[in-house]
């Protein structure tokens, strides 16, 4: 495995501004970002066109390499990571402090005219739909009911047509993309993150911070089955999409793995965070290989990438004002949100 670190500046800010608490973004900027030249036959992307003048390059520092063999030796140098090629399509202007996205399955960049759909929870406890054709079509939506704030937004990942979102109001709601909710499940502690079964699509997951992460048939609106950390606070689960029997989550210090059909209780744990787990994401594209982040600090907080596999994290970094995690579906590029910045960690499996 190699891991390459890279980094993307879109908003051009002063990388010494620092920010502390949850970071006030208020405008949200869609870019291509062009891989090719780093993924080799992997990437997806088509390479944008060098004299296109919205086009900017993005000089990204010296990458880490970790030998295969032995994870948890020194990070050493990489020295062919030039920079990122990366495009902006459009900005929005979004009028108040942005806490999460999910993106819609319906978007899509190769169909005439192109496809942009995403929803964002912010400060203010209501969720914006936005729908953009990256021309005349330009139309978002508000979607009101929750009455505290918004930790977890995720899209029905077939056809788009529903989303469903938890909160610190003790909620989990389904809405439809007319703003109605279809339903309402009343949760025991605050709803820290939820995911849909990405083929069974009437189950639902709910993790809540009191440590409990329980299973939902949206059919007959009822839970049909729970898992237990035994700690708290849980501040973030995943289902795993390429195999739906594991779940993971960090809760207290430490990250959990759970095998849904052998145990309602954690198969393995390991202590990660000093300074408490914030969040947990698992690869798209390898079932062992899952990302951690630490609770925020006032200047940095720390990342870490994970493999079953190995008894030490292979990767471990430091961002400022980090914020954010998330895996590419299909390529094994890992991102995070920085101090005016997006970073991004390529692992060569």
């Amino acid at each position: 495995m190699r891991l390459t670190w890279l980094k993307v500046d879109p908003l051009g800010a002063d990388p010494t501004e620092a920010n502390s608490g949850r970071t006030a973004v208020s405008k949200l900027s869609i870019l291509i970002l062009n891989l090719a030249g780093r993924l080799g036959s992997q990437s997806l992307l088509p390479p944008s066109d060098p004299e296109t003048n919205s086009e900017r390059t993005a000089a990204a520092p010296s990458g880490d390499q970790i030998p295969s063999d032995h994870f948890p030796t020194p990070l050493e140098e990489e020295a062919d990571v030039d920079g990122i090629q990366y495009k902006t399509l459009r900005t929005f202007q979004h009028g108040v402090r942005v806490d999460g996205i999910a993106w819609s399955p319906e978007t899509r960049l190769d169909s005439l005219p192109p496809i942009i759909k995403f929803c964002t929870s912010a400060a203010d406890m209501k969720i914006r739909l936005f729908t953009s054709d990256l021309q005349d079509k330009n139309e978002y939506k508000i979607l009101e009911g929750h009455s505290d704030f918004i930790n977890g937004l995720v899209f029905e990942p077939k056809e788009g047509q529903e989303l469903a979102s938890v909160s610190d109001d003790h909620t989990c709601r389904i809405w439809n993309l007319e703003g109605m909710q279809t339903a309402h499940f009343v949760l025991h502690s605050p709803g820290m993150s939820v995911c849909w079964h990405p083929e069974e699509t009437f189950k639902l997951m709910v993790a809540e911070k009191n440590g409990t992460i329980r299973f939902y048939d949206l059919l007959a609106q009822q839970a049909i089955l729970s898992l237990e950390s035994e700690q708290m606070p849980l501040m973030s689960a995943h289902w795993c999409l390429k195999n739906t029997f594991k779940v993971g989550a960090v809760a207290g210090n430490d990250w959990l793995i759970w095998d849904i059909t052998r145990s309602s209780y954690p198969q393995d744990k390991r202590p990660v965070h000093m300074d408490q787990a914030c969040l947990f994401r698992w690869s798209t594209v390898n079932e062992n290989l899952f990302a951690t982040t630490g609770y925020p600090g006032k200047m940095a907080s720390q990342f870490q990438i994970h493999h079953l596999g190995h008894p030490q994290p292979v990767l471990i970094g430091s961002v400022a004002v980090g914020s954010g995690l998330s895996w590419h579906r299909t390529l094994p590029l890992c991102a995070i949100g920085g101090d005016h910045k997006l970073l991004f960690w390529v692992t060569e499996m």
